[in-house]
This record gives C-alpha cells, sequence and structure tokens, in this order.
C-alpha cells in the first residue's frame, strides 16, 4: 500500500513559519550575543523552531517577544551545560568572531543585525566572567530591551532579583574596554600600528599602544598549549615584531565584530583571525582566534585577492619569551 500524503500545512502554520524566518536575524542576534557562538545561536534557533512548531498559540499576541523568551530560555540552558566544558578549556577561550569585508557598506541586513551590539571582540569576552543568570538577564534586557517583568520567568528570579542580576554584571561589563567610537579612527590607529610591525619600528609600535594592553591567542583545544597573555606595550610591541613576519605578508584587513580585524591565511582556509580594540586612540587589546572550529563561520566571498598561497600555521607564530640577549628587537632594551 503506497504512502498518502501528509495534511496539507494550515495557514497558521504557514504564518508562522513565515513570520519565524522574517524574525530568524533578530533571533540569531539574541542567540548570539548570550552564546558568543555562531554554531551555538544557530542550534538555539534550531531548537526554537521545534519548539515552536510543536505549540499551539493562537493567544500569543506579540509574536517577538516570545520567541525572544523562548530561545533565551533555549540559551540558558545552553550555558549552563557548556560551562564545565568550558572550565577545562586549555588556554584562552576567544568567542567566535563575526567576520565580514573591510568596506564598512559592503554587508547585508542580516549581518548588520547580528552585529549591532557586538563592537569588537571585548564585550563578549566580559561576558564569560558572567554566570548563566547575570549573563542572560544582561543581555536580554540591557541590549534587547526585555523588560525584568519577562526576564525574571526565564532565570526563575523575580523581576527585582533578575534586576540585580542584570546591576551586577552592567557593573562587570563596564570594566571592558571602551571602544572608539568612530571606525575611521579605529582604522588608522590598527593600520599605523600594523605599518610600524612592518617596518620594525618599536618607538612607533608604543605609540600606538595603550600602556596596559593586552595580547592573547586563542588556538583551539586539540592544539599545542597556548601562550599565557601578553600584557603591557613594551611585551607586546617584542611580541609584534618577532611574530609580524609571520603573519603581516598574509594579512588583509577585515571587520571583526564591527570593528577593525586581519583575516590571516587563505579565505578558503584561514588560519587565524585578529580583532583589535581601540579606545582613547590606542590600542587596549588584541585578540587572535586560530581555533579552526570558530573559523568555520568566516564568509569565504569577504577578500577579493587572496592569491593560493601555502599560508602558514598562525599558531605556531613565535610567542615564547625573548632569551636574554635578543637586543636586536631594540638596542639597550632587554626583558625585565
Amino acid at each position: 500500500m503506497e504512502n498518502e500524503p501528509g495534511p496539507e500545512p494550515t495557514w497558521r502554520a504557514e504564518w508562522t513559519a513565515d513570520q519565524f524566518e522574517g524574525l530568524r536575524p533578530h533571533l540569531r542576534s539574541v542567540a548570539y550575543g548570550i552564546l558568543g557562538s555562531r554554531a551555538d545561536a544557530e542550534d538555539a534557533i534550531q531548537e526554537t523552531w521545534l519548539r515552536v512548531s510543536r505549540t499551539e498559540h493562537e493567544d500569543i499576541r506579540d509574536l517577538r517577544a516570545w520567541l525572544t523568551t523562548i530561545v533565551g530560555r533555549i540559551c540558558l540552558d545552553m550555558l549552563r551545560a557548556r560551562r564545565p566544558r568550558r572550565e577545562d578549556y586549555p588556554g584562552t577561550w576567544l568567542p567566535e568572531p563575526i567576520v565580514r569585508s573591510a568596506d564598512a557598506d559592503a554587508y547585508d541586513p542580516e549581518r548588520k543585525t547580528i552585529e549591532a551590539d557586538a563592537i569588537g571582540l571585548a564585550p563578549p569576552i566580559v561576558l564569560e566572567t558572567l554566570n548563566p543568570a547575570e549573563r542572560l538577564a544582561f543581555v536580554l534586557h540591557d541590549v534587547f530591551g526585555v523588560p525584568f517583568d519577562e526576564v525574571g520567568p526565564i532565570v526563575d528570579r523575580t523581576p527585582a532579583a533578575a534586576r540585580q542580576l542584570a546591576g551586577r554584571a552592567r557593573r562587570r561589563a563596564r570594566t571592558a574596554p571602551q571602544p572608539e567610537g568612530d571606525l575611521k579612527r579605529q582604522r588608522r590607529v590598527v593600520d599605523a600600528f600594523l605599518a610600524a610591525a612592518q617596518d620594525g619600528d618599536f618607538d612607533a609600535l608604543l605609540a600606538n599602544l595603550d600602556p596596559d594592553v593586552s595580547f592573547q591567542l586563542d588556538p583551539g583545544p586539540n592544539r599545542h598549549a597556548a601562550p599565557p597573555t601578553v600584557v603591557g606595550a613594551e611585551k607586546v610591541a617584542r611580541q609584534m615584531l618577532r611574530s609580524a613576519p609571520f603573519f603581516l605578508p598574509y594579512a588583509r584587513p577585515v571587520l571583526v565584530n564591527g570593528a577593525p580585524g586581519r583575516l590571516v591565511g587563505d579565505p578558503n582556509r584561514p588560519s587565524g583571525v585578529a580583532g583589535f580594540t581601540v579606545a582613547g586612540d590606542r590600542i587596549v587589546r588584541i585578540d587572535v582566534i586560530a581555533n579552526p572550529e570558530k573559523l568555520k563561520g568566516v564568509p569565504l566571498d569577504i577578500v577579493d585577492d587572496a592569491d593560493p598561497i601555502d599560508y602558514p600555521d598562525f599558531t605556531r607564530v613565535p610567542h615564547e619569551p625573548p632569551a636574554a640577549d635578543d637586543t636586536h628587537l631594540r638596542p639597550d632594551d632587554t626583558e625585565s
């Protein structure tokens, strides 16, 4: 006996699917803001759709708010499940980057929506220091404007307690460097810094670095041991002088979470993405993501002039401190 065709979708099911697709960019932005991972955000959206498609919701008055609540609950469960794994992550953990063309006008509305509240990598990095409930309350209320009356039930708290969670998270978030708002000024600082690295100009490197600048690398859990975070202008400048010959010839300008960055390697198989946080006309953070899993989401069409070159492994540029006689980096200037 032949299988009979299933029932035709009802007009309500079709309407719900259309509305969901229209809200997908917003839901992706919410999920990425909470999770810091595009892959995890897509999983959260898929789970949201599965729940929605199995639910009767004739009385829903605000579908956007309702879906935001559902994706928030799913993200909270995902945060709680992954926290033990994150604590065992070797080396430095950095968020999955959103990378697009360096041309500020060359992006589609969906990517603009994703990036609207993620300027640079520093904010999502600070979010990693929050517990899941604090993180969710802060992102939903402060970033996406969800009222505490709706946030509270998601985190199993009263609205007043949810307000306190967001307040604690807000104070922590203020410790992150506040990026310079002018993208052109950010680019000028980053370009000057990398030009100095290319020229081996130690003093020019220092001029573009904040005294407390930090440099960190996320090579991924299956790569060789990540180097410790490098902190301080002179140490970061020396690090750049050592590593510049290995990556600058293969680096192309891009935007990383809406801030200036560099894509290193063939766009078809990038070996690293560097994001720069600029504040007060100086670089305050350099974050390099070389985890292959986190680079899978990098679009392949953001760089047009990439030649097929045998690019080096970005995680293998030298990171070890210079030897005591490594004075060629700067005359009469050794490590303290």
